[in-house]
Formats: structure tokens, sequence, C-alpha cells
């Protein structure tokens, strides 16, 4: 019975001890969020109300209006014979 106890002792203590490691777990995803910051070309964008630069609102709205009608409507599919010549008289074996 003493043997399990001290056992359970030393268990119990050394659950209790500090990391081993404080200056990782104190920086621990710091990488991650420098990632995504350098990632972000201006982390302020939301907080303005800028209109986008580059495409007005009729271009935006045909845009999106084609892009729904190509799911609709898909483009005709072109099929591809010969790929790589062979029949075209140059360069293929005969």
């Amino acid at each position: 019975m003493k043997k399990q106890i001290g056992w359970f002792s030393i268990v119990l203590v050394a659950g209790c001890a500090q990391t081993v490691t404080p200056h990782y777990d104190m920086r621990f995803g710091d990488a991650v969020r420098e990632a995504n910051l350098a990632m972000t070309i201006d982390p302020d964008a939301g907080r303005r109300g800028d209109t986008v630069m580059g495409i007005d609102g009729r271009a935006a709205q045909e845009s999106a209006t084609r892009y729904r009608d190509s799911f609709k409507e898909p483009p005709p599919v072109t099929n591809v014979i010969n790929i790589g010549g062979g029949f075209t008289g140059g360069g293929g074996a005969r």
C-alpha cells in the first residue's frame, strides 16, 4: 500500500510542475500570426469605406451574371484529336 501511495504522490507532484519550455509557450502561435499579417495587403481595409478601384457597378453586375449563367449553359466541349502530331506529316512515326 505504501508503494502505491508513493507512486501516486510522484505523479501528482509531476502534474503540478511548471512547464519546461516557458519561452516557447510564451511565443506559441506567433509564426502563424506573422504569416497571416504578411499575406494581408491592407489590414485596415475593413475600417474604411473606400470604394473598390478598378471595376464599376455595371461591370461587376455583368461579370456576376455571366458567372451564374455559365453553370446554366456551360460552354461547348471541344474535342481535341491527335494530341502530339503524328497525322500532320511532320515528325511522326510511319
